[in-house]
């Protein structure tokens, strides 16, 4: 009877001493990490705003961690490859990738057999960067407004002219997500990428183009283009003349295209909180390099990131399936 007493307490003793070592374990983990280089792929090739958060990052990392932190460009089947190197990769803390919109969120929809599931195999840092999207129209283009482009398009269906620079797009789905909230129809006149759409623009052979706002900034400010509206809650202050779609009377169009930082799932949560902690310590030193380059710096704390992204996944994969657009 004695011994039946005993057992239970022993049990108890040596469960309160596994857990004891566990803690302890995991607060030597947050104290060792990194003790070796760490990779950051971005799955695009350099330049663009993956690459510069990339690089951004791994700058403001590498200091403050004490570790090389390098960038590795893995570009290939549109932010595919890359992202699945991660996904595939041991869940260490050592391989992490630059995530945004676009290879995240996107590619769910565009593909059927996507090789990675970007809720199951990925657990997010940090959102640190996002950019606004603008529509223009030529400098004679007829309408001025959102409202009365709307208007136009709806009394005459394919008769004004957006530019598409490639299906799949951020400024295709953009623009087809434009057109089935509004209840319009567009003429699509393709092109390879914007650097190719935007001299028709300039000239009037195109009326339309939705872009970043980073890339058509400079045709607003130099008046080569018109600014019709910023799908974004706010005005750039850049070019604070240009409303909002909002503002412009066409509600429920607030885009925007964030990036951010992600981890194979099942990395230790030490390693992330670490992360987290230096990437959010680095991010006044980030905002004017962010500013710089045309976006703004996200300020989400940490235990709203999860929750954030779900709900983009939840939203946007809706809104392209009823587009009808895919790439497979």
């Amino acid at each position: 009877m004695h011994s039946e007493t005993v057992r239970p307490f022993a049990v108890m003793a040596t469960l309160l001493l596994f857990l004891a070592a566990f803690a302890l374990a995991g607060t030597a983990a947050a104290q060792t990490y990194p003790d070796r280089p760490i990779k950051i792929i971005v799955p695009v090739g350099p330049a663009g705003s993956y690459d510069i958060v990339g690089r951004l990052l791994a700058d403001q990392l590498g200091k403050r961690l004490g570790q090389n932190v390098s960038v590795e460009n893995r570009p290939g089947a549109g932010t595919v490859i890359g992202t699945q190197a991660v996904a595939a990769a041991p869940a260490d803390g050592y391989t992490l990738l630059v995530g945004g919109l676009a290879n995240m969120i996107f590619n769910a929809a565009l593909y059927k057999k996507l090789p990675y599931d970007p809720l199951k195999d990925f657990v997010p840092i940090a959102l640190v960067f996002n950019i606004s999207y603008t529509l223009v129209g030529s400098k004679d283009f007829l309408y001025s407004t959102a409202r009365e482009i709307v208007a136009a398009a709806r009394q005459n269906p394919d008769r004004l002219k957006i530019a598409n620079v490639g299906i799949g797009s951020g400024q295709h789905i953009f623009g087809a997500v434009f057109q089935k909230l509004t209840g319009t129809k567009l003429l699509e006149v393709s092109y390879r990428g914007s650097a190719a759409a935007f001299p028709d623009v300039l000239a009037g052979r195109v009326d339309l183009f939705l872009d970043s706002t980073p890339a058509v900034l400079p045709y607003v400010k130099s008046g080569e283009v018109k600014g019709i509206a910023v799908l974004a809650a706010q005005r750039n202050p850049q070019m604070p003349e240009v409303p909002t779609m909002t503002e412009a009377g066409v509600p429920g169009l607030e885009i925007e295209s964030w990036i951010g930082l992600f981890a194979p799932a099942g990395t230790p949560r030490a390693a992330i909180r670490r992360l987290q902690q230096e990437i959010a310590q680095a991010l006044p030193e980030l905002k004017p390099r962010f500013a710089a380059s045309g976006g703004e710096a996200m300020d989400l704390p940490p235990e709203k990131v999860d929750a954030f992204v779900k709900s983009e996944y939840d939203r946007w994969i809706n809104l392209i399936r009823e587009t009808g657009i895919t790439l497979d």
